[in-house]
């Protein structure tokens, strides 16, 4: 569960990464998407912490 959200994480990085270099530059269209991004990255790094808690309370597999 924990690797999993860390990928999806990941992967909302990722996509991020054109609207952020373009917003850089000055589009202003990029920059509205590129925080709308951020958003999501937000959303998507509270369920990684969520996961490691919920795997902290969860004895491991041996």
């Amino acid at each position: 569960m924990i690797m999993q959200s860390y990928e999806k994480l990941l992967a909302v990085l990722n996509g991020a990464r054109e609207d952020i270099e373009k917003a850089a530059g000055g589009n202003r269209a990029a920059g509205t998407r590129a925080r709308k991004h951020m958003q999501e990255v937000r959303s998507v790094a509270q369920e990684v912490r969520a996961a490691i808690l919920a795997g902290r309370e969860t004895p491991p597999k041996a």
